[in-house]
């Protein structure tokens, strides 16, 4: 590599609202629930959205992981 080289890193994924995403724990039947019909569900952190991708490779939100922890004593699977 030479110093005139560029290196292109990959994007990240980021909300309408320009912030970075993030995986938010929300309960499963309202998951699914809004997967099929499109409706809005709010996340442990109070984040609310409608779930349109999988949300794997993104970082897990630390305000729902430490209240999923709280809650049960630890993260769901």
């Amino acid at each position: 590599m030479t110093s005139t080289d560029t290196i292109t890193l990959p994007a990240t994924p980021e909300t309408a609202k320009g912030k970075p995403a993030k995986a938010h724990i929300a309960r499963a039947s309202d998951v699914t629930e809004a997967y099929v019909m499109g409706t809005e569900i709010t996340a442990l952190c109070g984040y609310k959205w409608v779930p349109s991708r999988d949300p794997a490779g993104l970082p897990v939100c630390p305000d729902c992981k430490a209240m999923a922890l709280q809650m049960s004593g630890g993260l769901p699977e």
